[in-house]
């Protein structure tokens, strides 16, 4: 069976059980003589919402990927989804291109400095900072930001996270945008090919931070990509990504829903899920990426890779540089919005 096909029919199946637990959870709670509160009153109703979005979205997942021209999950010859090997780019698919595109130089108007950091040709690592909520924005926006200096065309490809691969829509675009799901054996494998390779090492963290924590790179697990670098002596360049942060704030999250529909989280903002699915839209943040300078030690294959303190020394390393390439660029940036 095509694993897009079972990607979209896992996913329905958790909305129609969350659908029939929360309209459930309503009829429990707003018998005749339940209701005795203002606050049980809120309750009934913001379930009620969720059980409407969930049945927005399990609608769209039929006809959005048509729209797109994206086809139905199964329709297309040769669609199978394999997350492990790289897929199509964006030169593959003009309209996502051009859509992508918009956002790139009408919606957010990237700046983007530091392009002469990265190599052109040769195996590299660009390991970022993680934002911009439970759509792929930063990765899509870096990999548009790469083209801007492709004298030589080579082929770049972003590390995804695992529940990317899960969601219908969401996991095709990601590989149309050249993503892979996010493993160090895949990573490994791409630098050994000479690619160029977008890691987000803070992950699932990154992207649930709450707005006041906007911008604080979290840690970086256990340096697994780090150590493919090592391996392979891919020369590894830090790189900040300012503006993700405000496109989807995040003030609150439920993890109660986040658990049932099998995401890492549930957000909150300002928009969503107040105004449904329009409430998907990203805000017109002003964003800014930046290419740090190759780390000393870097480009060269390390012996060292599999000893535990060297690679700890050499994740945090990185960490640092990219945190403080964050906080350097974001004062650069100015108003988030202007």
């Amino acid at each position: 069976m095509d694993r897009q096909f079972v990607h979209h029919e896992r996913f329905r199946d958790r909305l129609r059980a969350l659908d029939s637990e929360v309209e459930r959870a309503v009829a429990e709670s707003g018998g005749e003589s339940a209701v005795t509160s203002i606050l049980t009153d809120g309750l009934e109703t913001l379930l009620a919402g969720y059980a409407r979005i969930a049945r927005e979205v399990e609608s769209s997942a039929g006809w959005l990927p048509r729209v797109l021209g994206f086809g139905a999950a199964g329709e297309t010859p040769g669609s199978a989804l394999d997350e492990d090997v790289p897929g199509p780019t964006l030169d593959d698919d003009p309209i996502l291109g051009l859509f992508l595109r918009g956002l790139y130089h009408a919606w957010w108007r990237v700046e983007v400095t530091g392009l002469e950091n990265v190599p052109r040709a040769g195996r590299v690592l660009l390991i970022a900072n993680h934002s911009g909520g439970l759509l792929p924005h930063d990765a899509a926006m870096l990999t548009l930001a790469l083209e801007g200096r492709r004298t030589v065309r080579r082929d770049v490809r972003a590390l995804l996270d695992d529940f990317v691969w899960n969601l219908p829509l969401v996991s095709e675009i990601g590989r149309r945008i050249g993503g892979v799901r996010a493993r160090p054996e895949t990573a490994e494998r791409l630098l050994a090919d000479d690619r160029a390779v977008i890691a987000f090492p803070e992950g699932a963290a990154g992207l649930g931070k709450a707005y006041a924590q906007r911008y604080r790179v979290r840690r970086f697990g256990r340096g697994a990509y780090v150590r493919a670098a090592l391996r392979t002596g891919a020369t590894v360049v830090p790189v900040a990504i300012i503006g993700a942060e405000e496109t989807h704030p995040v003030v609150g999250r439920w993890d109660w829903l986040a658990e049932r529909l099998g995401l890492p989280y549930f957000p909150l903002t300002p928009t969503f899920p107040w105004l449904g699915l329009l409430g998907l839209v990203p805000l017109p943040s002003k964003w800014r990426i930046e290419f740090g300078r190759p780390l000393a030690w870097s480009g060269r294959t390390d012996a060292r890779a599999g000893n535990a303190a060297h690679l700890a020394r050499r994740n945090e390393d990185v960490r640092q540089h990219v945190q403080r390439l964050v906080a350097e660029a974001l004062e650069r940036r100015g108003h988030p919005f202007l």
